[in-house]
């Protein structure tokens, strides 16, 4: 007789904070198997358990760690090195003002290139090596990437059942309550890089109703987005031009 596929106890009300935030937890996950194994190259979820399809992003993108991905709009020559100003011109390319662009420049490149370079001396130009992009990942984060730069469908799914409220979607106010309850102690570069890149993906949405969509939030992390709203951008800005 074939078992049966149960839910796992994610929670004991004598233990609120388990109640209060819960888990990703399915009977049956249906199309998305085996959700808590990371996935190397597609960004996986319930909702779009093959990634993303579209535009042939994920077969274009297959020698790529989703992580890679997140960073391929940066780096236009596909050379695997990002400049300080390829990081400029994409966040400008994004809509970011030059000052938001250029705090960005200084902020990421600061803090992740002598992560990425491929020996033990710093890059005089603090350029970002993305063949070793993974290991600029820091603590006090979502946890959707792991160590190597693979996307984990269970975090991700996690992550809205824990801080959406149910929503398909997530707020300012949701953020900041995400942000607290991921934070870790005595991670003082973890939190402040958290905040600055949820502040990065909420500017950039920038959503009318407040709510930044899933689905938006699941194509910033897999990258798949930025090409297709530069594009939109560039398009509106030539129609008010003519």
């Amino acid at each position: 007789m074939q078992q049966q596929n149960t839910a796992v106890q994610t929670a004991i009300p004598a233990q609120p904070v388990t109640v209060e935030r819960p888990l990703y937890n399915p009977v049956n996950s249906g199309k998305l198997v085996n959700p808590g194994t990371g996935r190397a190259n597609l960004a996986a979820t319930a909702d779009q358990p093959r990634g993303t399809q579209s535009n042939k992003w994920a077969s274009d993108h297959s020698k790529q760690t989703v992580l890679q991905q997140h960073c391929d709009f940066f780096d236009p020559d596909n050379d695997s090195i990002v400049w300080p100003l390829d990081t400029y011109r994409g966040f400008h390319d994004l809509g970011f003002n030059i000052l938001l662009s250029v705090t960005a420049m200084f902020i990421i490149h600061a803090s992740f290139s002598y992560a990425t370079v491929p020996g033990y001396l710093p890059d005089p130009f603090f350029r970002l090596h993305l063949k070793n992009i993974h290991k600029a990942k820091h603590g006090s984060d979502s946890g959707i990437f792991d160590n190597e730069g693979r996307f984990i469908p269970q975090k991700f799914e996690d992550f809205f059942s824990k801080y959406a409220d149910g929503k398909d979607g997530l707020t300012m106010e949701d953020v900041l309550k995400a942000l607290k309850g991921q934070r870790l102690l005595m991670d003082f570069t973890g939190w402040i890089g958290a905040f600055f890149e949820w502040l990065s993906i909420y500017i950039f949405l920038w959503p009318e109703d407040g709510m930044m969509k899933k689905e938006d939030i699941r194509r910033v992390l897999d990258g798949s987005i930025f090409s297709e709203a530069a594009s939109k951008r560039a398009g509106r800005k030539k129609t008010k031009a003519t």
